[in-house]
């Protein structure tokens, strides 16, 4: 597979895993709706309305000052900042860095995006922002020591290509969907304590049936596996975005050597403390250290936040003709 067509893949994955939690979104509100507020048919659904309203809320506030949130529990500093306090050594790989960014904004069409400097000896970067024009790219110290500017290039354009696939407005929505699953999902559980099952079976009454019956008895299953079931889903689309700015990031250097070399480097260093989990999904390997991104199989395709990193490198490898598949 080459690297279009694997950016092609990625895209319809990522698609069908959002209309699936839209699809799981509007079967818990329709059952609220149904069974507890009682008006189906004809009538506006409160209950799915209220959680997608209360949820969008949550995301706009996200989507306008979650970039500054996530940059100020980092740590991070501007890079001109930085830069003015450096040694001589650390100025060169900071001018190196503005540079390389500069770059690879040049081959991506976009703006320059703000470059912060994150106080971590290990390496790793992150983008965030709402996109082309307001996002951030911010790398640790721990990355401008190690790598060289071959590899620095592949990281920035693997972050750059985040930007320019509206990677991050795209984990906003997920936000707020998990959000909105969350929210109805507690509302139901609360309402089947208290009096929801007479109004159940008033809805049963009026014409369910057996068919209402089946219904109720899988919504109520659907509820109580609602909230892992939503960040199932968004760490399947965190995924999904990791590969696709993988394969942007080399169509933007023409280089997945590099991207690749980068990748093994920084697996090879210990997790970066300084990044807590609530910024964990933004980096470009998962701080954090956890198993289940280390790992293959069923758990960590579930679980996982990040893509397993020796899947990565070899995709990179094989786009460059050196999986030995091809």
């Amino acid at each position: 597979m080459n690297l279009y067509e694997q950016q092609a893949s990625n895209r319809r994955k990522t698609w069908l895993i959002m209309l699936a939690f839209v699809g799981f979104l509007l079967v818990l509100g329709l059952g609220f709706d149904v069974f507890f507020v009682g008006v189906a048919g004809g009538y506006v659904p409160i209950g799915s309305l209220m959680a997608l309203a209360i949820g969008s809320v949550s995301a706009a506030a996200s989507y306008f000052t979650g970039d500054r949130a996530v940059l100020l529990a980092t740590h991070a500093t501007p890079l001109a900042e930085v830069a003015a306090s450096a040694s001589g050594d650390e100025k060169l790989k900071l001018r190196q860095l503005e540079d390389v960014v500069g770059e690879v904004a040049i081959a991506a069409g976009l703006p320059p995006p703000a470059v912060y400097i994150v106080p971590a000896p290990n390496p790793n970067a992150f983008a965030t922002g709402r996109g082309p024009g307001h996002a951030s790219i911010a790398v640790t110290r721990g990355l401008l020591q190690t790598l060289d500017r071959d590899e620095l290039q592949g990281v920035i354009a693997h972050e750059m290509s985040h930007i320019r696939n509206y990677d991050v407005r795209m984990m906003t929505v997920v936000a707020a969907l998990v959000g909105a699953v969350a929210l109805l999902a507690d509302w139901a559980r609360r309402g089947m304590w208290f009096g929801g099952a007479s109004r159940r079976r008033d809805s049963d009454d009026r014409g369910g049936g057996v068919a209402g019956v089946i219904f109720f008895v899988v919504w109520v299953a659907a509820i109580l596996i609602a909230p892992l079931l939503a960040q199932m889903l968004a760490m399947m689309v965190s995924r999904r975005r990791e590969y696709l700015a993988d394969a942007s990031g080399a169509e933007l250097t023409r280089n997945p050597i590099g991207l690749a070399t980068a990748l093994e480097k920084i697996d090879a260093v210990v997790p970066t403390q300084a990044i807590n989990r609530g910024s964990a999904h933004l980096c470009i390997a998962d701080p954090l250290g956890r198993q289940v991104n280390l790992k293959t199989g069923r758990w960590s395709d579930l679980f996982a936040s990040h893509p397993p990193m020796a899947a990565r490198i070899a995709a990179l490898k094989e786009m460059a003709f050196q999986g030995g598949g091809r």
